[in-house]
């Protein structure tokens, strides 16, 4: 199995100040300087394609994000906080374990980006269940590989996430906004009878590269 390689902490550096050394840096402070001090993806001021040009942009260094990157193999992936942006936001880096995945879910009505890292994911969409007792329709399965951007939002459906690799790991960067999940949980749904059951995502296994408490992801 591929071994995380982890970069030396920098304890008390934000990303305003670590902007200047690295570009993965400078994204996450570019991203915030966008969506400001009062708005996020919600408000009309706010350019979706902008956001997602800055993250197509950034080509992935693992020496730039790895202190984020937080790994446990005892679950299917991990979620590490590394900004809160303008408090409207929320920009992780996820790690999947080999060969696993995330339930089917929704976006609480929020909108993500996410970049992949690392490694390939596999995304498979779902149409929403017309009622909450029959099996999801599958839309589109697509694999993105590393420097790839997709957009998801709820109004394209629901969906998965999985890494097809049986044996390393793969990264991705996550932006959601507003961060609804975060603070109120989402849905995830199963796929034969296409009942939903609320979960919540108030727990991240990191912030700013240091692990905090209890971690558990959505099951």
């Amino acid at each position: 199995m591929e071994a995380l390689v982890f970069a030396e902490d920098l304890v008390g550096t934000g990303p305003q100040k670590l902007a200047r050394r690295d570009p993965f840096h400078r994204l996450v402070a570019d991203l915030s300087r966008i969506l400001g001090p009062s708005s996020g993806l919600d408000s009309e001021d706010v350019d979706v394609e902008e956001l997602q040009r800055l993250m197509e942009n950034y080509v992935s260094v693992e020496a730039d994000w790895s202190k984020y990157a937080l790994a446990d193999f005892t679950q299917g992936y991990t979620r590490n906080l590394v900004d809160e942006g303008n408090g409207k936001s929320n920009l992780l880096v996820l790690v999947w374990s080999p060969g696993k995945g995330s339930p089917i879910h929704d976006h609480a009505d929020a909108h993500c980006l996410m970049k992949v890292l690392k490694g390939s994911l596999k995304e498979t969409r779902f149409n929403f269940p017309r009622n909450n007792a029959t099996p999801l329709e599958v839309i589109k399965e697509t694999l993105y590989h590393s420097n790839q951007v997709t957009y998801m939002a709820d109004e394209l459906g629901l969906h998965k996430i999985s890494n097809p690799d049986p044996e390393n790991v793969a990264v991705s960067l996550h932006l959601y906004t507003p961060p609804n999940a975060a603070k109120d949980g989402c849905y995830i749904y199963n796929e034969i009878t296409g009942k939903r059951t609320h979960v919540t995502q108030s727990n991240f296994y990191s912030a700013h590269g240091k692990k905090v408490g209890s971690f558990q992801t959505m099951r």
